[in-house]
């Protein structure tokens, strides 16, 4: 797409981009001041002895995001959620309490955040501190009863091996002590006894001793490893809200708000099927485009005849635009009469045909308008004249003098035919042989014969008339008119054997591309410049409330965001006096 289609585009749609925006922003602002604020508590907890170190970063980062999820797991968990419930009075669920906490290890250290999330600033440091407690208890708990059952099958064996010596004791002391003397007369089998039990008797001490030193160890075991996380800071009343973040909200509202409308006002561009430009004719149609006529304003009907009543404005300079391109049209065959037509209703052939016999007749030619519409004439409205006689009085009467009927206007070189008394039958009168004579007698009386018809599409009026002619010029509203319309207008009076010299782009809107450039000519002409000027402040104007829009946003976004009356105060008197400054500037 060119850059100036682009332009031409957005400063279409400019409206729907203000409004879009605006409305996001604004909406999103509202939402965000008026949510409930949430408050975020932090307790950190110092895990001792963790984890085994990993052998490379990707091993680290996956040991990291496993002790995460699995600390979150066991912090969440139902029953110690039960525990903190029952513990702090609260009224919540389980569920409930458990969405409001979040955890995560501090990169690079062994601490462990838990985040408690709460409308209260109060009960969020509370949840937060007996959470972390509630944690550090049960963690401990857990590893004790690992280091539990392990102490109690050694204390089992220690009491076993005790009891075992105690009856090789016995039974040592049964046989009696061997070094005795007075048992040195004992027989050799009570002294090999004597012997075997007391080897015995010194592998259960040993053994004893052993399983006394794995009872030290792992006392000391428990001691040290039993209880691996502890608090390391306890959670503080936050001082201020996380959310809702009202700056950033209304910035981050406003930039999508824009994104989201601009894609809107391309998109229903995109589904745009009418005629918009002199490029569309060229493309869709395949006519040559003869002129670019601007929008004319004005309620009353006599403010259509802009080439009357401004001679230099750049309306009036485009229908001298179209007068030249239809004398380069008929170099070859000389163009004494012209149909205008058009599509559909209310697309401006007539005012087309006013505006064009009059900057004709301005131009030294001998011109006769004819209101061919017998069935809604307008061209007597146009120029102030009667509509008691006309080209039905020609087509019915016998001998009727066409000087008679023919009206006088105030531009010099240029009358009118109107239509006359409606009849029940416009077309077979238009296509009757009479019709061909007072064409002919028209072309006698006059160079340039203007007709004025009905739409193509709407009655068979124009197609009759097209193919008596020796020109047709089918005119297009910029906006309106749709291409499947203009497609069959053409198709319609290809038909007949009309001669189809082109299309008007009838309509154009001043903000558009291609206006530009008759503006620019415009500005820089003597009878242009005052309005150049109004035109200039009231583009200003526009900028300037949009400005003032945007700078209320932000000085009052920046406000709730510090959420201060005072400062909030501060900044809607600065927003006030910027709206001031920027709409009554000069």
């Amino acid at each position: 797409m060119e850059f100036r289609r682009f332009q031409a585009i957005v400063w279409k749609w400019l409206w729907l981009v203000i409004l879009g925006t605006a409305v996001v922003t604004l909406t999103t602002y509202w939402i965000s001041v008026t949510s409930t604020p949430i408050y975020r508590a932090s307790a950190t907890l110092l895990v001792e002895a963790g984890l085994p170190e990993p052998k490379d970063e990707a091993a680290a980062l996956l040991t990291i995001d496993r002790v995460a999820r699995t600390y979150i797991q066991l912090i969440s968990s139902p029953d110690l959620m039960e525990e903190v419930i029952s513990g702090l009075g609260l009224d919540f669920s389980p569920t409930a309490l458990a969405s409001k906490i979040s955890g995560s290890p501090v990169p690079s250290t062994q601490l462990f955040q838990i985040q408690i999330e709460d409308s209260n600033p109060l009960r969020a440091r509370e949840i937060a501190n007996r959470v972390a407690e509630s944690f550090v208890k049960r963690n401990t708990r857990m590893r004790q009863s690992r280091f539990d059952a392990a102490k109690a099958e050694l204390d089992e064996q220690i009491g076993n091996v005790e009891k075992e010596i105690e009856r090789v004791q016995g039974a040592i002391n049964s046989l009696g002590d061997p070094k005795d003397p007075k048992n040195l007369a004992l027989p050799d089998f009570v002294r090999a006894e004597q012997g075997r039990l007391q080897a015995s008797l010194s592998k259960n001490q040993i053994i004893y001793s052993t399983l006394l030193q794995s009872a030290h160890d792992l006392r000391l075991s428990t001691a040290r490893y039993a209880n691996n996380v502890s608090i390391s800071t306890r959670a503080e009343v936050p001082p201020s809200p996380i959310k809702p973040r009202v700056f950033f909200n209304t910035v981050l509202a406003a930039l999508l708000g824009f994104l989201a409308s601009l894609g809107l006002a391309f998109f229903l561009e995109f589904l745009d099927d009418t005629i918009k430009s002199v490029e569309d004719i060229s493309q869709f149609l395949g006519l040559a485009s003869l002129g670019a006529i601007f929008r004319i304003t004005g309620k009353k009907i006599e403010d259509k005849l802009v080439t009357r009543l401004h001679a230099r404005s750049p309306i009036t300079e485009a229908y001298r635009g179209l007068r030249t391109s239809l004398q380069f049209t008929s170099v070859d065959r000389p163009l004494r009469s012209l149909l205008v037509t058009s599509a559909s209703p209310m697309e401006g052939k007539s005012t087309t045909v006013a505006n064009l016999g009059i900057v004709m007749a301005q131009g030294g030619k001998s011109i006769v308008i004819v209101d061919s519409d017998l069935r809604r004439p307008i061209m007597h409205r146009f120029f102030q004249l009667p509509n008691t006689q006309g080209l039905t009085t020609l087509l019915v009467e016998d001998n009727p003098i066409i000087d008679g009927i023919l009206q006088a206007t105030e531009i010099d070189n240029l009358r009118v035919l109107t239509s006359g008394p409606l009849p029940p039958n416009p077309a077979e009168l238009l296509g009757s042989q009479r019709m061909k004579e007072v064409l002919e007698e028209l072309k006698r009386k006059a160079d340039i014969v203007l007709f004025d018809s009905p739409p193509t599409l709407a009655v068979t009026d124009a197609s009759v008339l097209a193919g008596q002619v020796d020109g047709t010029m089918l005119v297009v509203d910029a906006g309106n008119t749709r291409r499947g319309a203009a497609q069959r207008a053409k198709e319609q009076l290809v038909k007949v054997g009309a001669n189809l010299i082109g299309s008007a782009l009838n309509k154009l809107s001043s903000r558009g591309g291609a206006g530009y450039y008759y503006y620019y000519y415009y500005y820089y002409s003597e009878d242009g410049e005052r309005r150049g000027r109004r035109s200039r402040r009231k583009a200003l104007g526009r900028l300037r409330v949009a400005g003032a829009s945007l700078a209320a946003l932000v000085l009052l976004g920046g406000g709730f965001t510090l959420w201060s009356p005072l400062s909030t105060n501060l900044l809607l008197k600065n927003a006030v006096e910027v709206i001031k400054h920027l709409l009554t500037r000069p």
